[in-house]
């Protein structure tokens, strides 16, 4: 089976303080309509943090800052693995346009699960409520 690796932003408010994150519902293919943290494919010669830049300019239209890892998704689709490097973003300059996803939300920590996540997608959620829950605990 094929492996593709990729790397998606989890853009929230703020690195140091999440409350909330950015989520887009894809715009065409397979998956239309279901729910994904933005990002793509790492070229080579890039590293993940560069892709991660690259794909969010070309996507949003917005300058990323990649923070920490938040995990490595490993998941297997039908007709192929997918290695899925997951960061911590915020936007530096830059208003958030859609240039490719049909939709998008600002979710919080109680608003994760209203929208159809993508399989892969979906597994990084209970990680992301766990850091808004410290985040907000420590305020």
């Amino acid at each position: 089976m094929k492996t593709i690796r990729v790397v998606a932003a989890v853009i929230c408010d703020s690195i140091n303080e999440k409350k909330q994150i950015f989520a887009t519902a894809r715009g065409y293919g397979e998956f239309k309509g279901q729910w994904e943290f933005p990002g793509g494919k790492i070229e080579e010669g890039e590293t993940p943090q560069q892709a991660l830049i690259r794909e969010i300019k070309e996507e949003l239209d917005v300058d990323i800052a990649v923070g920490e890892l938040i995990d490595t998704i490993e998941y297997d689709y039908p007709n192929f693995h997918l290695s899925m490097d997951c960061f911590w973003c915020e936007v530096v300059s830059g208003e958030l346009v859609l240039k490719e996803a049909e939709a998008a939300k600002w979710l919080t920590k109680d608003t994760l699960d209203i929208v159809q996540w993508l399989p892969a997608d979906i597994t990084l959620i209970g990680e992301i409520k766990r850091k808004l829950s410290e985040d907000i605990h420590r305020e």
